[in-house]
């Protein structure tokens, strides 16, 4: 009877407890229809304001220049607290690029919640920090090692590690950043596309031949002078790193900027430091064309006539124009909004003044 007993019990209880799932089933399709219908209201509403802010900004051209300025700042802070919020998550997603699509998959990388998103900005930022400390620390390792131990002939193997690590890093810096991409990052095309290059020209690199004794001095030339190109890229991004951030928390701070924004470009610093900060980048886009273009000579004097340091030259002299040409750009942009700023004031000492 105990037996029989225990049965009705565990009987009764299994029965309560799919009602209660049956409930709580329920419930949670209520619940999930009811936020539903919430979420498409705020949808609807966050779309439209965004349309809105659209087309008064597309309208701006055709006003007064003298009474652009305050408007456009009003419409940045509306857009900025649009995108740099949890309205952004009711927002039309971004479709995953090309190169997502063809490392990930059709995979939805979009993150719904602002602190998540922040947590991959901030990793991408540490990322770049670590990353510019290995850029001074590999190539330094390689030349001083050259002299001391190698006679001044770098091994093979040596080259081809140091070219499957920048291939590693491009392709992970390419990843990062379509990721931030698809988040709400304000990006510049133009260092994804060098990330691009960077990578097709590490792949390539890997299969170059790497010529030692006799005249190894003279054979991998282009090699070390690509070592010491790479020490300076260290020290130019250590700077941006630093610099940078410092400027974008002043722009979050002033609703010019999204906390999703990506510092990459050369317009952050202070005025002492883009002082230091500008010259080391012409100086390294410059050092960058000119192992491009010896590169390319020696395939023309027929010292290393492999497709390999052909392709490198012509990648990396494309490189560097195109990076001098983003710094130029933004050099530009920062002039244009210093003068700006300088009018802005003026009207507002104005008042005062009578």
């Amino acid at each position: 009877m105990s037996r029989d007993g225990d049965a009705r019990g565990l009987e009764a209880e299994a029965a309560a407890a799919a009602e209660a799932a049956r409930e709580l089933r329920e419930a949670a399709a209520a619940l999930v229809a009811t936020r539903a219908a919430e979420e498409d209201a705020l949808r609807r509403r966050a779309v439209a304001l965004d349309a809105d802010v659209r087309r008064l900004q597309g309208s701006l051209p055709a006003l007064d220049p003298s009474a652009v300025d305050k408007i456009e700042e009003e419409l940045e802070r509306a857009k900025a607290a649009i995108t740099d919020s949890d309205v952004a998550s009711f927002l039309p997603s971004k479709r995953n690029g090309k190169f997502l699509k063809m490392f990930l998959g059709p995979v939805n990388v979009r993150v719904a919640r602002k602190e998540d998103k922040l947590k991959i900005k901030d990793e991408y930022n540490n990322y770049r920090d670590r990353t510019a400390y290995k850029f001074l620390l590999f190539p330094s390792i390689l030349l001083l090692l050259r002299w001391w131990i190698w006679d001044g002939c770098l091994p093979a193997w040596a080259v081809q590690i140091s070219q499957a690590w920048l291939l590693f890093l491009y392709t992970s810096f390419a990843l990062r950043e379509n990721v931030l991409i698809a988040n709400g990052s304000d990006i510049r095309p133009w260092w994804i596309y060098h990330h691009y290059l960077a990578m097709v020209m590490a792949l390539i690199s890997l299969t170059w031949e790497i010529k030692g004794q006799p005249d190894c001095s003279s054979k991998q030339r282009g090699v070390q002078l690509f070592l010491r190109w790479a020490i300076m890229q260290g020290i130019a991004m250590h700077l941006q790193n630093r610099y940078q951030r410092q400027r974008l928390r002043t722009r979050i701070a002033l609703g010019k900027a999204k906390r999703m924004d990506v510092v990459a470009g050369e317009t952050a610093g202070v005025e002492g430091q883009l002082l230091l900060l500008y010259p080391v980048l012409f100086i390294l886009q410059g050092f960058e064309a000119y192992v491009g273009v010896l590169l390319l000579q020696t395939a023309l004097h027929g010292l290393a006539s492999e497709w390999q340091v052909v392709v490198c030259g012509i990648l990396l002299v494309v490189m560097a124009v195109g990076n001098f040409v983003n710094t130029v750009e933004t050099l530009i942009l920062k002039l244009r909004f210093k003068a700006k700023m300088k009018r802005a004031k003026s009207r507002q000492d104005r008042p005062h003044q009578n």
